[in-house]
């Protein structure tokens, strides 16, 4: 049966009736219990503190699109950052324009030798545009990218490779191309959004609020659209699609409108972090970063929206926090943090977790 139930693991056991009964309350109460935490952060957290959790809580956005296309679609793609940076760099130009002077270009650009705005920079001096943007242009890139591969039926590591080479070509193209893109050193020094000052207490908390929203709204939404006959097909297309074309369904749609997905909640993500962070640059899209994308959802459960939340959370807390010590330390936890994943739970914090209850049960 290829249709699996929505969210399963391939190849995991189902839980019993008793068991299930006696988790229900359990797994109701952990969500409504984190997002108590995340709605009291305000009041918890230093004003530091609480920009590094809107920071990972935008990357979060990002790692549940990362589940929807890996987990359940059976597409591991290397080249989110190029998603994420078209998302970031989008709203990034928009807060440039709106913070100069008219008929005066970014410090970068005079530095450069430039003398007028790029015909494309022109556009994003509309907010309406600008947001539009950020939705729909790393979708639609997304989209036909995807249709171009996997028109072909490639897929598999080969996918992952050709994604992989993209997020490479991006991050050299916004590198080589520094007298419009500000080059290796990316985008910054942004004082407003929409005529909000970015510095004012009211506005950070605000845009706490919105991230948090977010993070909710796509938790909600991905697990409703799972249950829906576009979650089953996706899961279909993930676990044989031969058989899902002998049933007279084509894989290729379903797998293009699910990447495109992801890459809208990372295009998201992206003009989310760029807000809180301040900055946006090639290093944050390129291959490394794409790849640490993927870790964070390995570490926190491929198959659960809720672990690669949790997991997105731990390994950018972590990171902040032994990087701020051990500058070079860092890659190397994150390494051997990986291959313990993988070699000891491959389905993550999430399936280790529901492994061990089963465990104490059957005792």
């Amino acid at each position: 049966m290829i249709l699996s139930a929505a969210g399963a693991a391939p190849g995991a056991a189902p839980l019993t009736a008793p068991l299930a009964a006696r988790l229900a309350p359990v797994g109701k109460a952990l969500p409504w219990l984190a997002l108590g935490l995340a709605v009291a952060a305000p009041w918890l957290l230093s004003a530091y503190d609480l920009n590094l959790l809107a920071r990972f809580m935008a990357m979060a956005i990002l790692a549940l699109g990362i589940v929807l296309i890996w987990g359940h679609g059976g597409i591991l793609s290397l080249g989110h950052g190029v998603f994420f940076g078209l998302g970031g760099y989008a709203l990034a130009i928009h807060m440039k324009l709106a913070d100069l002077p008219q008929g005066e270009i970014p410090d970068f650009m005079q530095w450069s030798g430039r003398t007028a705005l790029p015909w494309w920079w022109e556009p994003f001096s509309s907010p309406m545009f600008t947001l539009l943007a950020v939705l729909v242009l790393p979708a639609l890139v997304a989209g036909l990218f995807c249709w171009a591969v996997f028109h072909r039926r490639v897929g598999g590591t080969y996918f992952a490779l050709i994604s992989q080479a993209l997020a490479l070509a991006f991050a050299t193209l916004l590198v080589s191309q520094q007298d419009v893109t500000g080059g290796f050193n990316g985008l910054t020094q942004f004082s407003s959004l929409f005529g909000f000052g970015l510095t004012r207490p009211s506005v950070v908390q605000g845009l706490y609020w919105v991230t948090l929203a977010i993070v909710v709204a796509a938790y909600l939404g991905l697990r409703l659209l799972l249950a829906s006959r576009f979650g089953m097909l996706l899961r279909a297309a993930r676990d044989g699609e031969n058989r899902l074309r002998f049933l007279g369904y084509s894989p290729t749609p379903v797998k293009v409108a699910a990447f495109a997905l992801s890459a809208l909640l990372a295009g998201m993500a992206g003009a989310l972090f760029t807000l809180h962070a301040g900055v946006i640059s090639p290093a944050l899209v390129g291959v490394i970063p794409s790849i640490e994308m993927i870790v964070w959802v390995a570490i926190g459960g491929r198959y659960s929206f809720a672990g690669a939340i949790l997991g997105t959370l731990l390994i950018n807390i972590a990171r902040d926090s032994i990087s701020s010590a051990f500058p070079e330390l860092w890659l190397y936890v994150m390494g051997a943090l990986f291959i313990l994943v993988v070699t000891l739970m491959p389905d993550g914090l999430a399936g280790a977790a529901r492994n061990l209850i089963e465990r104490a049960r059957a005792r």
